[in-house]
């Protein structure tokens, strides 16, 4: 059984209806705040895509995509989303947006090999942006006011929510911090990344962890990222305490991406030059797609967080293991 927290005495404030009218809420005011403050538009976007492409999100480069064929279309092989990291990038010159204008959209994706707990699901919903960027933006000063605009978002959201739940209190600080993945291990070098990420966001409260994926000076890695989207130098997750696990919760994975010098750089260091035969990847070293800024903030995490769940099932619906779901129920935790 996966690693389950069920916190002393937790009883969730909201029924499930009434659950279901404030993740209607946090959805829609914070989309649309998103895209007015970071100047996205809302397009389509899609659940599969063929495999010769590239264009799926390799994530950690371990996880095995859900996959099938399509017989009345020459058996071409497709792969279930995993995120739209890439795609965005590409629908971007497809829509002829000019810099600093972007898309944004509904990313729904099956993660298989994910390992179901309080925060983790084989269904994943976020919301995936992308904005044109140009190379004098490629810097860790820009990085940093993307990522202010969003936390500023998320703060707007937390006080809209104030007035609609009788009660509540603010869960934000005024102000994130911004530290890099090896400040963090030589703050605590005696931890794992997961409890260096929960002693963080508990003294601090909103953290950008930055540089995710770059190799650190004991020769680790806090985390392993895919190697052709984000540049693992100008890359972070939005990460916040979250007061009913105890523990760090990341709204959002996100980053300047890989020009075709560090997407080169990025392949040779992770042993992934076998890449640059899809499409995505010759596009890319060729000049042909934009350069860009993006990432994916989730949808259920949002919700989970500002409705202060202790389950991510409670405000999502997807499958989990039978014994969890008893030991959820015996504890009078409700599933979506």
């Amino acid at each position: 059984m996966s690693k389950l927290l069920i916190p002393t005495n937790y009883k969730s404030s909201q029924d499930l209806y009434k659950t279901q009218l404030l993740i209607k809420e946090i959805k829609d005011y914070f989309q649309i705040n998103l895209a007015n403050n970071l100047n996205l538009k809302r397009v389509s976007a899609p659940l599969f895509v063929p495999r010769s492409t590239g264009l799926n999100d390799n994530l950690s480069g371990n996880e095995e995509p859900v996959t099938f064929t399509l017989p009345f279309a020459n058996d071409q092989s497709m792969e279930i989303v995993h995120s739209l990291a890439k795609w965005k990038r590409f629908a971007l010159k497809e829509y002829k947006f000019k810099n600093h204008e972007g898309l944004y959209t509904d990313m729904n994706a099956i993660r298989r090999c994910e390992e179901p707990d309080n925060t983790h699901s084989f269904y994943v919903d976020q919301w995936d942006w992308e904005l044109i960027i140009d190379e004098a933006d490629r810097n860790e000063l820009f990085l940093k006011r993307i990522v202010k605009i969003i936390y500023r978002t998320m703060k707007s959201l937390d006080e809209y929510l104030c007035g609609l739940i009788p009660k509540r209190s603010k869960l934000l600080k005024d102000e994130i911090t911004f530290i890099t993945s090896e400040e963090l291990m030589q703050k605590y070098p005696d931890k794992d990344d997961k409890e260096r990420e929960r002693l963080i966001t508990k003294e601090y409260g909103s953290v950008f962890l930055m540089q995710i994926g770059k190799v650190l000076s004991d020769g680790s890695k806090h985390d392993d990222r895919a190697p052709d989207y984000d540049d693992w130098l100008l890359n972070g997750d939005i990460l916040v305490y979250n007061p009913v696990l105890d523990n760090a919760l990341e709204l959002s994975s996100m980053g300047i991406r890989v020009n075709p010098h560090r997407l080169n750089e990025q392949l040779k260091q992770s042993g992934n030059l076998d890449r640059l035969k899809f499409d995505y990847h010759r596009l890319l070293l060729d000049g042909k797609l934009p350069l860009t800024i993006g990432g994916g903030i989730g949808q259920s995490r949002l919700c989970m967080f500002f409705l202060q769940k202790a389950h991510i099932g409670e405000v999502q619906v997807s499958y989990w293991p039978d014994e969890q779901r008893k030991a959820l129920a015996n504890k009078g935790i409700q599933l979506l």
